[in-house]
């Protein structure tokens, strides 16, 4: 009498044996040698099972770990229309795919109702401790009689409801994959990465969400969501969703002008710069250029003056005085407004810092240091807090209501983050957040801030002779920095892109 065949997780992926009849499922198997079995990824699992059925094949599943859970939150919070579409969108999509929506928008309580519909057993996974630390807190008060964990930090739960570190999910994702019915993947941009994606191509989950406010990324890889999570189900932009999920706003553009001084130290250095890219034939436009430029300005003198006349005009461009004066008047201006002060580099914090007497957050903020920090920023002990890049992703300070981005990356996803950070609705009723960007006029700074805001350069101009330099006509500007500020109550929501360095130059 034939046996039946049956179907066991094997550390992140999955064995059929005996093979059953049939032959659909053979798209998924590949025969292993070592075992004399085959062997199918983790990933198709759901997959798997519906060709099995459509075969009629008679089998026994021992891979499916994962268990039935009653998910009743203790309390009720009626939902936003476009948490109640993005939940219908990616049902009907089989309850797997990605959504999309801007930072402050409900994504954590989306993923709450998600865990509802599914009730089944969940893994969250998310990129820092910080996030790690706020979805527990919110599923332990959304869920108190359920069985919650943590996975990363130094906690290492078993649990029906787990939320992990991509760091450490991708450390343990051989023994996680059965376990799991639903696939939560916060900022999920990150996914798709050789070292990542094992998460879920070792996992058996049959629903899976992905969430974030940009997906795209630079190396192409966000494609791979389609696989490895499912396609985007719902799309929403910041300004879709203002004035009802989140804070009505406004982004007000603030243009710096170099001093005489600094503008011929920024012309030479870009000289200097330009010929050498120039003698070796290099552009910057792409990734392979600047590639190629990091690997010239090791290999001769002239390359490393090359180099460091970029780093200078850079230095220049993104720490003028003239900025540190705008700095001064806004926050004069919108006292004692909460207020977000960010920049591309730890030096320009530590300066601001010191010069303003402004509470300072960098990588190296030791962590009891720094949640102790936010702590009394929320309070209001703290009205103004300046940091580089670790206020991005992952911190709720929903009383926040002025941003200003004093220097950043050319990167859609960062910009995006940025201004989320202000977009929650917060205690204020009728509160309208402002985001200003300070930028150096008729430098690289803003090419950098029209790829963060998705806008399209204009076309160049037909060169012209100038005494200053071969490269390009310059004005002859005034020698005490003055602003202008143009106002933009709907900028473009661009897609997000990530950016492979701090800056690409001219």
């Amino acid at each position: 009498m034939p046996r039946t065949p049956k179907l066991s997780f094997d550390r992140g992926t999955l064995i059929l044996h005996p093979p059953p009849r049939g032959r659909s499922w053979i798209d998924y198997a590949v025969w292993d040698d070592r075992v004399e079995k085959f062997r199918i990824p983790a990933i198709y699992y759901p997959f798997l099972l519906e060709s099995l059925r459509q075969d009629g094949s008679d089998f026994t599943d021992e891979a499916d770990g994962f268990q039935s859970l009653e998910l009743i939150s203790s309390f009720e919070m009626p939902p936003y229309l476009h948490q109640e579409e993005a939940l219908k969108a990616w049902r009907d999509g089989g309850s797997r795919g990605v959504v999309v929506l801007p930072t402050a928008s409900g994504k954590t309580y989306l993923a709450q109702l998600a865990m509802q519909a599914i009730a089944r057993s969940t893994l969250v996974v998310v990129p820092t401790l910080d996030l790690m630390h706020q979805w527990y807190a919110h599923l332990v008060a959304a869920f108190p009689d359920a069985d919650i964990g943590l996975l990363g930090g130094g906690s290492r739960d078993k649990t029906s409801i787990l939320v992990a570190t991509y760091d450490s999910a991708t450390l343990q994702a051989e023994t996680l994959g059965n376990r799991y019915g639903l696939l939560v993947f916060d900022e999920c941009h990150h996914l798709p990465t050789d070292f990542y994606r094992v998460i879920a191509e070792y996992a058996i989950a049959p629903y899976r969400l992905g969430l974030t406010a940009t997906p795209d990324r630079t190396d192409g890889r966000h494609g791979d969501l389609d696989n490895l999570i499912g396609p985007v189900v719902y799309r929403r932009t910041p300004e879709q969703l203002a004035g009802a999920a989140l804070a009505e706003h406004e982004i007000v553009e603030i243009k710096v002008k170099l001093s005489q001084k600094e503008r011929d130290r920024y012309e030479e250095a870009i000289k200097i710069r330009n010929n050498f890219l120039k003698q070796n034939n290099v552009r910057l436009s792409s990734l392979e250029g600047w590639k190629q430029f990091v690997m010239l300005s090791a290999r001769s003198p002239a390359g490393r003056r090359a180099m460091l006349a970029h780093r200078e005009s850079k230095e220049i461009a993104l720490c003028t005085d003239g900025k540190l004066r705008i700095l001064a008047d806004l926050l004069a201006q919108h006292h004692p407004e909460r207020t977000l002060i960010f920049t591309a580099d730890n030096t320009t914090v530590y300066r601001i810092s010191k010069d303003f007497l402004i509470p300072a957050i960098t990588h190296q903020t030791p962590v009891k240091e720094r949640h102790e920090i936010l702590d009394k920023f929320r309070q209001g002990d703290y009205r103004t807090l300046v940091a580089s890049h670790v206020l991005n992703e992952g911190v709720d300070v929903p009383d926040a209501k002025i941003a200003i981005i004093l220097s950043g990356t050319g990167s859609q996803r960062e910009y995006i983050q940025r201004l989320g950070r202000v977009l929650r609705k917060g205690s204020q009723a009728g509160k309208r957040a402002i985001l200003y960007e300070v930028i150096t006029e008729n430098t690289s700074e803003e090419r950098t801030s029209q790829r963060r805001r998705g806008e399209k350069p204009p076309q160049p101009k037909k060169p012209q002779k100038s005494p200053k330099t071969d490269d390009q006509q310059l004005d002859i500007l005034p020698p005490i920095p003055i602003y202008e500020i143009g106002r933009s109550h709907s900028p473009k929501a661009a897609e997000s892109s990530e950016e492979w360095g701090s800056d690409r130059p001219d």
